[in-house]
């Protein structure tokens, strides 16, 4: 019987959600500054996932215009009551300061591929909202509290308030359900079972020391009660993690923890959760933040771990410890059930249909008719130059993952710029501080050219000289990744056959590519390294670059670099 391997969704799909209607599997998933918001995944047998589409893809629902690398959508809950579907989710306008602005809202719909309505403003004391629908018909939401004073009351809180859903908000009084001094906590999801209202919920950060709680009351409003195992295995001040990779860096998944539980039809229990697969850099050791620590491009990824109940009402996994599995057994219902599955995940796209693939994203804003279209030259797509790479506002991009350590991308592009302020091409980015640009352009001695240019926290640099390129010619670009390592290189298109492979050249050197990642990154740190293409004209006059493909290949490894 073919296992769930691990993890399930690859590449930058952090802090899942996961619930069952019959017999549909959802899970959705955060996208910070990326837009649309909120990925959907869907499946009927927890192996295969396929990408179904976003619910919040107008701008009356999420307007992301100006917020920073890593701010955004936060942590999305997906629930389900009554044949209707519930998203609450936190919109990050400020982080890296005192006083943090998280606003959440929820959204519903009555199908999951929408229509999804205009949101509805919860509170904002924190992230990470979840929204739980007790038996007897009320509805709480519960959420980490943010301290902005100094020093903070307590290292973390989670408050608890109810929601009406006739009256559309939140009602009633703010409850605290947890204090701690030393165990911080965040993620929280409220589940009932045999009488006992459990509280489960990520702890100690997102990082490597990252884990799973669980705590219980008979009462949702608490006091909640923490499940303490593996105490001979717990250094001192540790949270009690049921799941963690903590302290085993030999583990393939990293990062463990921020859960959210589902039930299958005959009963079996999985969580699914966050990790990471480290590649083989490092920060260096004076590094301002995460001195030495490892690098994850790839970002937080999705794994899925099966669980069971102990007699006395607690969850652990399956099978046994407290550490994440590159695999899992599936659901003992599917051996029975036929099942088809379509792969969602392009490899090669030549543009012959008149919308973008869903594995698109843009950062911040929507890619309307100002930015793109896929109609004007038919079987080209055609984005207008807008504003620099380090815009917030108006950045004419659209990206998809990087899923694995090896991997190749191409572009054949058709672009006459007339000034250096002109440019369009190939990028390998984390943020609008962190990216390889391999782009045309134009200089004033030499004419239409190609060059590479790096950005490193604010640092800026060419990798390579101006490499003179003839005029009206079509122009493949090329990028291939070998771990941590990035080689790009271009050539000219041979003919108007799309299949046919041009001779490549390198631009510039084989660089170390690691810099693309969360812990390297200096402002954001809750993506991962995206690969796409673009075209920016600081002129104001919107010249258009057309593109005939854009390609990205896979190789399957899923060990670390």
């Amino acid at each position: 019987m073919e296992k769930i391997q691990n993890p399930i969704l690859r590449g930058f799909h952090p802090d899942p959600s996961i619930i069952r209607v019959g017999e549909d599997y959802y899970i959705a998933t955060s996208t910070f500054e990326w837009w649309p918001g909120v990925r959907l995944h869907h499946s009927r047998d927890l192996i295969h996932w396929e990408l179904i589409g976003y619910p919040l893809t107008r701008i009356s629902q999420l307007d992301l215009r100006g917020v920073g690398p890593s701010q955004g959508i936060w942590a999305p809950c997906l629930t389900y009551d009554k044949g209707i579907f519930y998203l609450v989710y936190t919109v990050v306008k400020s982080f890296y300061c005192n006083m943090y602005d998280t606003e959440n809202y929820l959204v519903t719909a009555e199908n999951i591929l929408g229509p999804w309505s205009e949101p509805v403003a919860l509170n904002n004391f924190g992230f990470d909202p979840s929204l739980f629908h007790d038996d007897n018909g009320r509805k709480y939401m519960v959420s980490m509290v943010t301290d902005h004073r100094i020093p903070k009351k307590y290292a973390g809180r989670l408050v608890l308030q109810e929601f009406s859903e006739t009256q559309g908000k939140m009602v009633g009084p703010v409850k605290d359900i947890y204090r701690a001094d030393g165990i911080f906590l965040e993620g929280p999801h409220i589940f009932k079972r045999g009488g006992w209202y459990y509280l489960f919920s990520a702890d100690t950060g997102t990082g490597e020391g990252h884990g799973q709680t669980i705590q219980r009351s008979k009462d949702v409003w608490g006091p909640y009660e923490m499940y303490q195992p593996f105490d001979k295995e717990r250094r001192d001040g540790e949270a009690f993690s049921i799941l963690t990779s903590r302290h085993h860096e030999d583990l393939l998944l990293q990062k463990a923890g921020h859960c959210d539980l589902v039930e299958t039809q005959n009963g079996e229990w999985y969580a699914v959760h966050l990790c990471g697969r480290a590649c083989s850099e490092r920060n260096p050791e004076n590094a301002e933040r995460f001195a030495g620590a490892r690098r994850y491009m790839l970002g937080r990824e999705t794994a899925i771990q099966k669980m069971r109940w102990t007699e006395d009402g607690w969850l652990v996994l399956a099978d046994g410890g407290n550490t994440p599995n590159d695999q899992a057994e599936p659901p003992e219902y599917i051996q029975k059930t036929s099942l088809e599955w379509k792969n969602s995940l392009f490899v090669r796209d030549n543009f012959d249909t008149p919308n973008l693939h869903l594995d698109y994203q843009s950062l911040r804003i929507p890619m309307d008719p100002h930015y793109l279209s896929l109609t004007e030259r038919p079987g080209w797509l055609r984005l207008y130059g807008r504003s620099g790479l380090a815009s917030r506002f108006s950045q004419t991009l659209i990206a998809r993952r990087m899923t694995e350590y090896n991997m190749d991308a191409e572009t054949c592009v058709d672009f006459e710029p007339e000034v250096f302020k002109q440019m369009a091409g190939l990028i390998f980015l984390y943020d609008t501080e962190n990216y390889l640009y391999l782009h045309l352009s134009y200089d004033e001695e030499i004419g239409k050219c190609i060059t590479l240019l790096k950005a490193e926290n604010k640092k800026y640099e060419y990798l390579a000289e101006y490499i003179p390129v003839e005029i009206k010619r079509d122009i493949v670009l090329h990028l291939e990744i070998r771990g941590a390592n990035a080689q790009f290189s271009y050539g000219y298109r041979k003919s108007d056959k799309k299949e046919e492979k041009a001779e490549l050249f390198p631009v510039g050197p084989c660089i170390n590519a690691s810099f693309l990642s969360d812990e390297a990154c200096q402002e954001g740190w809750f993506t991962g390294a995206m690969i796409g293409v673009c075209c920016q004209d600081l002129t104001g006059f919107g010249r258009y670059a057309d593109f005939d493909w854009f390609e990205v290949k896979e190789k399957k490894s899923y060990g670390t670099i």
